[in-house]
């Protein structure tokens, strides 16, 4: 009968509050993107978990440079991280600034199919843009219309080394240091580099184009 009490009485007491010091004692429940890719060298089913982590993102930064593109070269980014993986250098909280530094020289491959679909963009400023009815394509068609006009004609006109510059600070939220370590440059480089793509595009389209939210102060 004491037993009955004694269970009965915890029932009904309120459940105890954990000691902070013995929650910070306590291994973290999800590994790190480091700790995943260290494990995906021996085991390399661990790196699903980073694709499943930062692929979105990336396919995102690629879809908004290459468009139709971008799942080839998604496959492509991961391909050449997972074969790079034992010389990974843990620089960054995540592996998102290294997964978009692949990406990034992925692209150089696509460079002509790069400013052709600013070209094209460019062209179609002010014409209705034809598209299903899957709601799973809104934010891309947003991307496409956003890109089109003076922006996409101005970004087609940057040198490649500024234009990757930029929209790393501006579609990747990379800060400087991230951009100068991906791109193997010292941060004055990467400073340069933004400065003149901010003045060419300035020249283009005054203050309004949304890459100059970004601005140099807030990083």
């Amino acid at each position: 009968m004491s037993g009955l009490r004694v269970h009965a009485a915890a029932r009904r007491s309120p459940d105890p509050v954990p000691d902070p010091a013995f929650l910070r004692a306590l291994p973290s429940a999800l590994p790190t993107d480091t700790e995943l890719i260290t494990r995906s060298v021996t085991d390399p089913g661990q790196f699903t978990d980073l694709f499943d982590r930062h692929a979105t993102a990336v396919h995102r930064y690629l879809g908004r440079r290459v468009g139709d593109l971008a799942d080839d070269l998604l496959s492509e980014t991961f391909l050449i991280a997972f074969r790079r993986r034992a010389a990974y250098r843990p620089d960054h909280v995540e592996a998102r600034p290294w997964l978009l530094g692949i990406a990034t020289h992925v692209v150089h491959g696509h460079q002509r199919a790069e400013r052709r679909r600013y070209r094209v963009l460019a062209k179609a400023a002010g014409q209705p843009e034809e598209h299903g009815a899957d709601p799973a394509d809104a934010t891309d068609r947003l991307d496409a219309q956003a890109l089109r006009g003076p922006l996409a004609a101005a970004l087609a006109a940057l040198k490649p080394r500024d234009r990757d510059a930029l929209l790393l600070l501006a579609w990747g939220d990379l800060t400087y240091e991230e951009i100068a370590a991906v791109l193997d440059v010292p941060v004055g480089t990467v400073r340069s580099r933004l400065h003149r793509a901010r003045r060419q595009t300035r020249a283009a389209l005054g203050d309004t184009s949304p890459l100059h939210d970004t601005s140099e102060e807030t990083r």
